[in-house]
């Protein structure tokens, strides 16, 4: 069984498309480490969104993807195709027809078929059910072989685990060693700071205080702002609004700004051990990296050392006026050192192979 290779069927929002779909790179780091361990993974996703007219991707070698219409017949079919895998995978958001996803997924499961629930967005998955006693998510959670999350540490764990799931590990985001790496400057995003990231609800609040609120402050100083939805926001004289950044940018654009910051979500501060991917990417990048405060950053980086942290936007604009190159220069070398030693996607693919195996042996699944 140790040297089963798995055949994966896992339904998400999308692997080719990061246009209004933060799990992408996430997604593509995760299955390409587990295709390189020998393991076939066909990724299913619908065509909802323009994600599918805004790819910044062709389709990989390493995955087979396979693009539905968003319709409930398509959505059948695929999961009637899926019936060939050794494991099936939901993610959540997927975006169309995720309930029916939830729920029909569960029929695949067999004692010969793992069925796992894979939340990319814990916190507000968690926001939901217990704001919604009647979520038929609740009676669904505990039937799922496991839950794996995207972070969010023992207060996710926790939580799922109240609600009766069997198993919930997290397999937290990281470095793709393929696609973020260091390159040359590209003037176009040259600045003081930089922050990358769509316009959310749940992000928006705090983009005012630690992104907008130390532009304010810090007028000499320069910032640029990347991500769908910023064109119509009120913004200082001295902040550059760039629009959506594709994934073949972020290099350049975590290289070039003398620091990039990372603004969690409300909900993902308010777990904590909840790094966005960018912060991995950043790093990976060679980046010097501000991030606001969340529980757990010293799980993944030493503040002070290999990431900067600031508890407001105060201290944004303070870490800003005193940041010289020769600093931001050691710091994003020291966190890049860290990230290709201990958060690449070769090491949560590592994890999460020995976590299934253990699974598998534990349960009366037989993956043979």
């Amino acid at each position: 069984m140790q040297n089963k290779k798995l055949n994966i069927a896992f339904f998400g929002s999308s692997l080719v498309s990061a246009y209004w779909n933060g799990a992408a790179t996430y997604y593509r780091g995760i299955v390409h480490a587990l295709s390189e361990r020998g393991h076939q993974v066909t990724f299913y996703e619908p065509d909802a969104y323009e994600r599918q007219q805004n790819r910044d991707m062709d389709d990989p070698d390493w995955a087979k993807v396979v693009v539905y219409e968003a319709t409930e017949e398509a959505v059948y079919k695929c999961l009637t195709d899926a019936g060939h895998a050794d494991m099936v995978v939901k993610a959540s958001g997927v975006g169309v027809f995720d309930e029916l996803l939830e729920r029909e997924v569960l029929k695949l499961q067999t004692d010969h078929r793992l069925v796992v629930f894979w939340d990319v967005d814990a916190p507000a998955t968690l926001d939901r059910v217990h704001n919604n006693p009647n979520d038929q998510f609740l009676q669904l959670i505990p039937q799922y072989d496991m839950v794996l999350t995207y972070g969010g540490g023992d207060p996710v764990v926790n939580a799922y685990e109240a609600l009766g799931a069997k198993k919930c590990v997290p397999i937290y985001n990281a470095l793709d060693t393929a696609t973020h790496f260091p390159v040359e400057p590209a003037p176009r995003f040259a600045c003081d700071l930089a922050f990358l990231g769509n316009r959310l609800p749940d992000r928006e609040a705090r983009v005012d205080e630690f992104f907008l609120k130390p532009a304010a402050l810090e007028m000499n100083k320069k910032f640029i702002i990347g991500g769908s939805g910023w064109g119509d926001k009120q913004m200082t004289d001295n902040v550059q609004y760039v629009g959506h950044v594709y994934t073949n940018d972020h290099n350049a654009f975590n290289c070039t700004p003398k620091a990039v910051l990372n603004i969690s979500r409300e909900s993902m501060a308010r777990y904590g051990f909840s790094p966005a991917t960018r912060v991995f990417e950043a790093a990976g990048a060679g980046a010097c990296i501000i991030t606001d405060y969340w529980e757990g950053i010293d799980f993944f980086f030493e503040p002070g050392k290999e990431i900067l942290v600031a508890h407001n936007g105060a201290d944004v604009a303070r870490i800003v006026a005193d940041l010289s190159k020769e600093k931001a220069k050691t710091i994003g070398e020291a966190a890049y050192k860290k990230v290709l030693a201990a958060h690449t996607y070769q090491h949560r693919a590592e994890q999460l192979e020995k976590l299934l195996y253990a699974k598998v042996q534990s349960s009366n699944k037989a993956l043979a």
